[in-house]
């Protein structure tokens, strides 16, 4: 079975008052040999503690429901031999969910959470955000930001290059793909479509899941090819890390008074 273990790392950039990033995560180490969910297990059951112990209307539950239906599903199809590498499935998987754990770490610790997660943290119980804005928002940090980093997290533990991970990064996407559609078709307000003038619709028009899927993988690859360069790695991380957030808070407009 995977065991967890404890890894600290702090980074001080030059002479700048930046806050030192920690990313003192459980980390889950990935045997060579995968049985039946061995390694997306221990998140998957980290997953469905938070969404017992969230109410249900609270915004980080509605994309923890979310996210937890799409790890057990990459798991699934892990098990089923869907990944022609099962490791270096696992290992994405779970690098992945880390980055959305170690998040919710920092919150309830009371260390600051990454900016692309402060706007979800910030308007989770906010009467005016409906339920779908919740759960685009949390997919927004975590693919524009947290799926970069989990790449790049992946390639150091198993000594490879992004371009090796590209068949398992896609696979991925298509899962969350067809896991988004099912998102809208739940959460969407109405029995059919939104009325054009409501302005749910308008927001769902500025997002893609698809074009953040692919700001991913060039940030993934520009991160490793800068990975040489720590201080110019960080800046970049940084910023990326402040517009996914920026797109966070657009997501999170309220559009109901409370």
């Amino acid at each position: 079975m995977a065991q967890t273990q404890q890894i600290g790392q702090n980074r001080r950039i030059g002479q700048s008052d930046r806050a030192e990033r920690i990313d003192q995560i459980d980390r889950i180490e990935i045997g060579q040999e995968l049985g039946e969910f061995q390694a997306v297990d221990p998140v998957v059951d980290r997953m469905r503690a938070l969404r017992s112990a969230w109410h249900p209307t609270d915004g980080v539950a509605v994309f923890n429901r979310v996210y937890l239906t799409v790890t057990e599903e990459i798991g699934h199809a892990i098990e089923a031999g869907g990944f022609a590498d099962r490791r270096a499935a696992a290992t994405l998987d779970v690098r992945f969910a880390e980055r959305y754990l170690a998040a919710v770490d920092s919150l309830a610790t009371g260390r600051p959470a990454p900016a692309c997660w402060r706007p979800l943290f910030h308007s989770r119980r906010h009467p005016g955000v409906r339920p779908l804005q919740f759960a685009l928002a949390g997919i927004n940090a975590h693919i524009g930001h947290d799926l970069a980093l989990a790449v790049v997290d992946a390639c150091r533990i198993l000594e490879c290059a992004p371009a090796d991970l590209e068949d398992e990064f896609d696979r991925v996407g298509d899962i969350l793909v067809l896991l988004e559609e099912r998102i809208r078709e739940e959460l969407m307000p109405g029995p059919d479509l939104l009325e054009i003038a409501d302005p749910l619709t308008h927001l769902l028009g500025c997002w893609s899941l698809d074009r953040a899927r692919d700001g991913a993988w060039l940030a993934a690859r520009s991160l490793w090819q800068l990975r040489g360069l720590p201080e110019l790695a960080e800046e970049f991380t940084e910023r990326l890390d402040r517009s996914v957030g920026l797109v966070g808070r657009m997501l999170l407009t309220p559009l109901t008074r409370p």
